[in-house]
C-alpha cells in the first residue's frame, strides 16, 4: 500500500535484547521511553547502536533491556532534568510522552477550563521546562519532541496538511500539543537548543494506547475471538491517516542524526483510509467476519477532523525517511502481539 518491499516486522520491543553498545556509543535519553511509542523508539534506538536510557514515574515490567531511571515529569523542574541529561551524557533527548492522557473524544480532553488548564501544563510546561533544561546542558542535546497531527486542526476535506498550514486547533487536547510544540521550534529557529518536531497521524502497531481508536478495537476483537461472535462495532464516516509505531521510530532516529533544527515533520502514511476498511483490515488480522460492523448515522466525537490525510513530502526530502510497514502488516503484527501498551 505505501511500499511493495517493507522491512520485516520488528521483534517485540519489549522482549528483544537492547543491542551491543561499546563504551563511545551515543546515549539517548527517551522521556516516556514505557510508553506505546516510546517502547518502539527505544528498540529502534538500540537497533542503531545506541545506548538507551528510559524516563518515567516507574518502569514498565516488560519493558527490560534499558537503563530506567524513575522521574515525576510532570513537576520535575529545569535543574532536576539538566542533572539527568548530563548525567547520562545524552547525545539525544526524545520527548516521546503524552502527559496528559490522549484519548479518541472530544469530551475527554476538552473536559472544561480546569482540563484545558491541565493539559496545557502538561504539555507546554513540559516543553517549556526541556527547553530551559537543554540551554544549560554540558552537551547540547538534540531533541526530538513527538507532537500530533491535530495541532493543525481540521483543515480541508481532500487536501493534505502539510507544515505551513497555518494552526489552528479546535479542542484543550490540540491546543496543548500544538502550545508545546511551539515552544520548542521558537527555542530552535531562536538557536538556543537544537531540536525538532515530529506530528503523527493516528498511529497503529503492536501494543497500541488503550486511549487511542486501535487501543479500544483490540480488546473489542479478542473478546469477539473467544466468544466465537462477531464483534458489534460502530464506525463513523470519516477518512484518516495510520502510520506503524515501527515507522514513527525510524523517523524518530533519523531526526536525531540529520542537521534539521528549528523543523516540523508531519510523520504519516501519504494515504487516506475509511474508518470501515480500517475495521474491515483488523476484523481479517483476526480472523474474524465483519457482518456485526456497522456505519455510524451521525458524527462520532473525535479529536481531529472527518478527513485527515499528512503531506509527508518534507521528511522524505529532508530526513531521507519513508513509512515501509504497510496498514494490513500492521493491523496483523497489532493483532499477533495481542495487548494494548500498559
Amino acid at each position: 500500500m505505501q511500499n511493495p518491499s517493507p522491512r520485516p516486522p520488528a521483534p517485540d520491543p519489549d522482549d528483544r535484547a537492547a543491542a551491543e553498545v561499546t563504551g563511545d556509543a551515543p546515549t539517548v535519553v527517551v522521556l516516556g521511553g514505557t510508553g506505546c511509542i516510546g517502547r518502539h523508539i527505544c528498540a529502534a534506538f538500540a537497533g542503531h547502536g545506541y545506548r538507551v536510557v528510559t524516563v518515567a514515574r516507574h518502569p514498565a515490567p516488560r519493558v527490560t533491556p534499558h537503563p530506567h531511571r524513575s522521574l515525576d515529569l510532570r513537576t520535575a523542574g529545569p535543574p532536576v532534568l539538566r542533572a539527568l541529561f548530563d548525567d547520562e551524557r545524552a547525545d539525544v533527548v526524545v520527548n516521546a510522552t503524552d502527559m496528559a492522557g490522549a484519548t479518541d473524544t472530544t469530551g475527554a480532553a476538552d473536559g472544561g477550563e480546569a482540563r484545558a488548564a491541565e493539559l496545557l501544563d502538561a504539555n507546554e510546561g513540559l516543553s517549556r521546562r526541556l527547553v530551559d533544561a537543554l540551554t544549560g546542558a554540558v552537551r547540547t542535546p538534540r531533541l526530538v519532541h513527538i507532537g500530533t497531527i491535530h495541532e493543525y486542526g481540521p483543515g480541508d476535506s481532500g487536501v493534505p496538511l502539510h507544515e505551513d498550514v497555518e494552526p489552528a486547533p479546535v479542542n484543550a487536547y490540540a491546543r496543548a500539543k500544538l502550545a508545546g510544540s511551539r515552544a520548542v521550534l521558537d527555542a530552535a529557529r531562536s538557536g538556543a537548543v537544537n531540536a525538532v518536531v515530529l506530528r503523527l497521524v493516528n498511529t497503529c502497531g503492536p501494543y497500541p494506547t488503550p486511549a487511542g481508536f486501535a487501543g479500544k478495537l483490540l480488546p473489542t476483537l479478542r473478546a469477539a475471538a473467544v466468544a466465537g461472535e462477531p464483534p458489534a462495532i460502530t464506525v463513523g464516516d470519516a477518512m484518516r491517516d495510520w502510520i506503524d509505531v515501527r515507522d514513527i521510530a525510524e523517523a524518530a532516529v533519523l531526526a536525531a542524526r540529520r542537521p534539521v533544527s528549528g523543523h516540523a515533520f508531519n510523520i504519516g502514511s501519504g494515504v487516506c483510509v475509511s474508518m470501515r476498511d480500517l475495521v474491515g483490515h483488523a476484523l481479517a488480522a483476526a480472523g474474524l467476519p465483519d457482518s456485526g460492523v456497522r456505519e455510524s448515522t451521525g458524527q462520532l466525537r473525535s479529536l481531529g477532523a472527518d478527513w485527515i490525510q499528512a503531506d509527508i513530502g518534507r521528511a522524505r526530502a529532508l530526513l531521507g525517511w519513508s513509512p515501509l510497514v504497510p496498514l494490513k502488516q500492521s493491523l496483523r503484527d497489532m493483532w499477533d502481539a495481542g495487548e494494548t501498551s500498559r
